[in-house]
């Protein structure tokens, strides 16, 4: 399965989106545009969909309530809403959720329209009479439900398995001064990642870590190992690397010794080698060498080309690294920008001046890059 569109209504800090999604996406805009705001409504989705997630009401608690998801502007129409559109083979599918706070009493989130299509064929339209006679029904969804999602039980168990990163080293490497907050996902910056590859098989584990030790052995000067382990007190998990060192018996190094580069890198590949589906990235480049940035599209690309070619990658980046690449095609970007009406995005291929320059041999990050600068950029300056 494939998502191929995604629409969004007063989400964040958009008014109204539609873009068309591909294999391999690049999100790019200025900082606070809204990149991270549309990889969220993916993940506010799979938060639903997902067993573990807490369903519909915690994905909306988890993010501080339906006021800090609705965009600012909305008046008229206050339902937030999402709508996506996905291919499994012959099969076209659309999902579509709008919700609601209401204005008097408990203020309960409330759903004012679950919809689903099969192939131009509603299957699923809510509220429908029995919401209507209980409108306590309308606290949930019906995509949380297993015995609800029967007739669109792929799409539930595909967004279940959207998969994200966005690992900032520090709070792998000290834990216990980062403590994960409830209105925090579970995923959030990486806090779940060495539990999370704690409960990979045996051989799966080895499998994937020795993998990754061959790509570090080229990224990493001097790395000769790479192993996992569990403290032999706490039981917590663990990684260890092991250097190329003058002393021959030099002893192994945990997590908390690697260099940001490093974690950044395991927790790439790590991704990249586990994905099944979907796959978010929240700026990959970060504390990576230029020349590996340079990489990482061609490995993106070569990911969706395998497993029957049912994986995705969507990437936020600032990279001008990563989008000197001229395989990317224009179909492949998305680009964000602010204005005083909330943050616009479209595909690139829409925007003729974009695509002239690309076609004239220019990369995607002279063609691109420049529009996502603020305007005022040369004036930047603290006054000391």
């Amino acid at each position: 399965m494939k998502i191929t569109k995604l629409k969004l209504k007063n989400w964040r800090n958009f008014d109204e989106v539609e873009v068309s999604l591909g294999d391999r996406v690049f999100i790019v805009g200025p900082n606070a545009s809204g990149k991270s705001n549309l990889l969220d409504a993916l993940r506010f989705l799979r938060d639903i969909a997902n067993t573990d997630g807490g369903g519909f009401q915690k994905a909306v608690s988890t993010r501080r309530g339906v006021k800090k998801i609705r965009w600012l502007g909305a008046r008229r129409s206050p339902q937030v809403g999402i709508e996506i559109e996905l291919f499994d083979g012959d099969t076209k599918w659309s999902y579509s959720l709008e919700f609601i706070q209401e204005t008097y009493g408990t203020r309960r989130t409330l759903v004012t329209k679950e919809k689903v299509v099969k192939n131009g064929k509603t299957v699923l339209n809510r509220p429908n009479k029995d919401d209507k006679s209980d409108s306590d029904l309308l606290t949930q969804t019906h995509l949380e439900h297993t015995f609800l999602n029967r007739k669109f039980k792929s799409i539930a168990e595909w967004l279940g398995e959207v998969s994200y990163l966005h690992l900032v080293p520090q709070v792998l490497k000290h834990p216990d001064l980062f403590l994960q907050h409830e209105e925090t996902t579970a995923d959030s910056f990486g806090q779940s990642f060495l539990s999370k590859i704690s409960k990979s098989t045996k051989s799966v584990l080895e499998s994937r870590l020795g993998k990754i030790e061959k790509a570090l052995m080229v990224a990493v000067p001097n790395l000769k190992e790479l192993g996992f382990e569990r403290d032999s007190i706490t039981g917590k998990p663990h990684l260890k690397a092991r250097y190329a060192h003058w002393r021959p018996r030099a002893g192994w190094q945990r997590e908390d010794q690697f260099s940001d580069g490093t974690l950044r890198l395991i927790g790439l590949f790590w991704s990249l080698l586990e994905n099944k589906g979907l796959l978010l990235l929240e700026e990959p480049e970060l504390s990576l060498n230029p020349s590996i940035s340079r990489k990482l599209p061609s490995n993106f690309s070569q990911l969706t080309k395998r497993k029957g070619g049912s994986t995705q990658v969507f990437i936020t980046t600032h990279s001008n690294d990563m989008l000197e690449d001229k395989g990317i095609d224009t179909s492949e970007i998305i680009l964000v920008t602010p204005s005083n009406e909330g943050s616009n995005a479209c595909n690139v291929n829409e925007i003729e001046d974009i695509t002239l320059l690309i076609e004239a041999g220019f990369s995607p990050a002279d063609a691109v890059l420049p529009r996502t600068s603020p305007r005022e950029i040369d004036q930047l300056n603290l006054d000391y």
